[in-house]
């Protein structure tokens, strides 16, 4: 592609971090999907981004699909092109938005993986032995009180914390969205226990290294998946499966599905409702366990 295009795109990555505040993972897969796209266009011999036409586009997601690349991947790929033709429409450098109408491939929904309540407790009642794991039950207690997604946890400071109050400010959620959310008692006490063992650094974070140094989202992955181990628990554990266990437990306990979206951050309720099915099937054993005619005699 002509450097113009190549200067589009350094433009718009810059954007995205700088005014739309997105989270690292997602800057960092946008820019390869759209550089991927863009070497697509290479082989077409399309050297301007108003060059684009839609069948393009088509041509592109369905070679990718026939290339055996999941549903899920090619939706995230789109999300990035529509996205970056509104910026160049925004900036006026092209006029309309070859991805807008295109549509990926149907994602078969797969229903989240939880923990059960006894098991969630089971974890987060485990003695910490270290300064470290001070450290980590505090991250653990806080991904489960409040429903944080993993890029929000690490992105969390000292500042965004009243615990007078029992609450935290996420700044940097999904979309560059903010939100205010409720921190529970125990999760208050994990965080104070932290914050007493802390080390003394210029470091505004609330979750740091013993260096002083905010932690990755992969040191968060890989202490989270030592913990299950300690724990007794024999699935692997991910940061996303806490906050699935918190939407599911509230929702259960509470079913008000408005309350649980707006903890999370959804956009769209038809994201909160996933949890739904988690409930019924919940439900579902609770009446082949219990009902007369549903026993097994």
């Amino acid at each position: 592609m002509h450097t113009e295009a190549d200067g589009a795109l350094q433009l718009y990555f810059r954007y995205l971090v700088s005014e739309k505040r997105v989270a690292e993972h997602t800057s960092t897969n946008y820019q390869r999907d759209l550089k991927r796209f863009q070497s697509f266009c290479n082989m077409q011999e399309l050297m301007l981004w108003q060059q684009v036409q839609d069948r393009d586009v088509r041509n592109y997601i369905a070679g990718r699909h026939k290339n055996g690349i999941g549903s899920k991947t090619i939706q995230r790929e789109l999300a990035a092109l529509r996205s970056f033709y509104r910026f160049l429409l925004k900036t006026n450098q092209v006029a309309h938005n070859p991805a807008l109408h295109v549509q990926a491939p149907k994602v078969s929904k797969r229903l989240p993986r939880v923990l059960d309540v006894d098991q969630m407790m089971g974890m987060l009642n485990a003695t910490p032995d270290s300064v470290l794991e001070i450290r980590d039950l505090a991250m653990f207690e806080l991904f489960y009180s409040s429903g944080l997604r993993l890029s929000e946890l690490v992105m969390l400071d000292l500042s965004d914390i009243d615990f007078a109050e029992g609450f935290l400010r996420v700044r940097f959620g999904k979309g560059g969205k903010q939100r205010q959310l409720p921190v529970g008692r125990k999760a208050l006490a994990a965080l104070n226990a932290w914050l007493a063992s802390r080390p003394d650094v210029n470091e505004g974070a609330v979750f740091v290294s013993l260096q002083g140094r905010r932690l990755s989202q992969r040191s968060v992955q890989l202490r989270l998946d030592r913990w299950g181990k300690k724990s007794g628990i024999a699935e692997h554990l991910h940061p996303h499966m806490l906050r699935h266990s918190f939407a599911s437990h509230l929702l259960e306990a509470s079913k008000d599905i408005r309350a649980v979206q707006e903890l999370l951050g959804h956009s769209n309720i038809s994201t909160t409702q996933i949890y739904t099915h988690l409930d019924f099937q919940h439900l579902a054993a609770v009446y082949d366990q219990a009902h007369p005619r549903s026993r097994k005699g």
